[in-house]
């Protein structure tokens, strides 16, 4: 039954890389793979309680990322991030890239990677004309929306894992990440810039009457703006003050905002008119997709813990890699063609978090078992690594599917010309950490 269920599991992960051929969604992938594994371990010797363990922790993490999609869905419905467009319109093709990338990493590193992407790829629709143009900016923006998600606990789903786990702190954690992912940013957007022509050719901004548009004055959505991501950014103080989980901190920045939202439309919503837009579909779709993705996947790595195979693979690493490093650079490689969602939260959970180096010191040695501790440097070379790296192919991050559905995007066409910049980026990254950790340690 073990082996039927890995082999069920390896299939599934080959599947959902491959999404671009099967046309097969990989969150329909991952949730039946995840289903039907744990409906053979329980028919088993292992008990359905056993499930119940991961339950927890799996519903936890899905309200949260249930409440801040809900807040960028109200934000988004307001108008909140209509400004991006008018300060990115610019005569200059460079002050247009590094603008639109620039508001990617900062919304990035409060919400999820995918609906930043969307968020940001429509905004650019408005403002670049030709396709190719939206092609290489479209790039840069999947790469600032993979680095900044990595750069914060909640910016992206694996590290919010790994905060919930206990592997890392807030504080430590963006201190140790934020000068690699930025420098990763910057180098990939430099590097795109210079294939850029001087000008592009915008899309000239259509007149609309206030019944199409946000009824809010400017003032009001920028309130509902700073409330929105800075009660997002509030969320590690609320769970260190109260203790409470990080979801329910994202509960409340979401009942403050929509109590916001129902008292400043309170005259539309009583007329009936319309709160959103049709666009306002597409990212309930994505976050949906995403909140789907997650679910399978989250039950595909509880298979790989309960049949032992993360046992055996820490047992494999200790004994034949036995190097941070190497075991980053190999995941940046494979989270390149394979989903790095999936690869990340088999990694993190791959080792336990060490309550004391004298966990692993005995067979691994003091200073590799250190890596393995709170804010340890394993936690954080995985995150990167998996996120930056995986912007190496449009099939490695959920991202990189989304331009391509939007900008027709071809994987030949982003390896010519996306793969070597991203290559030198987070390496360029990864370089820094190490120098940084080397020097305060």
């Amino acid at each position: 039954m073990t082996i039927a269920i890995i082999l069920l599991i390896l299939l599934a992960y080959v599947l959902m890389s491959f999404e671009h051929v099967t046309n097969i969604n990989k969150a329909t992938i991952a949730v039946f793979a995840g289903v039907a594994g744990w409906i053979l371990l329980v028919s088993g010797p292992t008990s359905a309680g056993t499930f119940a363990r991961y339950a927890a922790d799996l519903c936890s993490i899905v309200l949260y990322l249930l409440a801040t999609m809900n807040i960028v869905s109200v934000l988004h419905t307001n108008g909140c991030f209509d400004f991006i467009a008018t300060v990115a319109r610019s005569r200059s093709s460079r002050v247009t890239l590094w603008t639109l990338v620039a508001f990617t990493w900062l919304i990035s590193v409060n919400l999820d990677n995918l609906t930043t992407t969307v968020l940001m790829l429509t905004i650019m629709s408005r403002i670049v004309q030709h396709q190719r143009h939206r092609m290489w900016v479209g790039a840069a923006i999947v790469i600032a929306a993979n680095c900044g998600g990595a750069a914060t606990v909640i910016g992206d789903m694996t590290s919010l894992v790994v905060w919930t786990k206990g592997a890392v702190t807030p504080t430590s954690f963006s201190a140790a990440l934020l000068v690699p992912t930025l420098l990763a940013t910057a180098v990939a957007t430099a590097l795109i810039a210079r294939s850029l022509p001087e000008h592009m050719d915008l899309i000239r901004p259509t007149a609309s009457y206030r019944g199409n548009t946000s009824p809010l004055r400017l003032w009001q959505r920028m309130l509902l703006l700073v409330i929105g991501l800075g009660g997002l950014w509030f969320i590690p103080t609320f769970h260190r003050i109260t203790q409470l989980p990080p979801f329910f901190g994202a509960l409340c920045v979401l009942g403050v905002l929509w109590v916001l939202h129902e008292m400043l439309n309170h005259r539309r919503i009583r007329s009936g008119q319309p709160l959103s837009g049709g666009s306002n579909l597409l990212f309930q779709f994505a976050s949906l997709q995403t909140i789907m993705y997650f679910v399978g996947i989250f039950l595909c790595v509880s298979l790989f813990i309960e049949t032992g195979v993360m046992h055996s693979i820490s047992s494999w690493c200790d004994e034949w890699i036995h190097n941070i490093y190497i075991m980053s650079i190999a995941m940046g490689a494979l989270s390149a063609v394979l989903d790095n969602i999936a690869l990340v939260l088999t990694a993190i959970n791959i080792y336990p978090v060490a309550d004391s180096i004298g966990q692993l010191s005995q067979i691994a040695g003091p200073a590799y078992a250190h890596a393995f501790m709170p804010d340890g440097q394993y936690w954080h070379l995985i995150i990167y690594s998996g996120c930056v790296a995986g912007c190496l192919l449009p099939v490695g991050n959920v991202c990189g599917y989304a331009l391509m559905k939007a900008e027709e995007v071809t994987i030949m066409w982003y390896m010519r010309h996306i793969m070597p910049k991203v290559l030198v980026a987070w390496l360029l990254g990864l370089g820094a950490y190490f120098l940084i950790d080397f020097w305060i340690r």
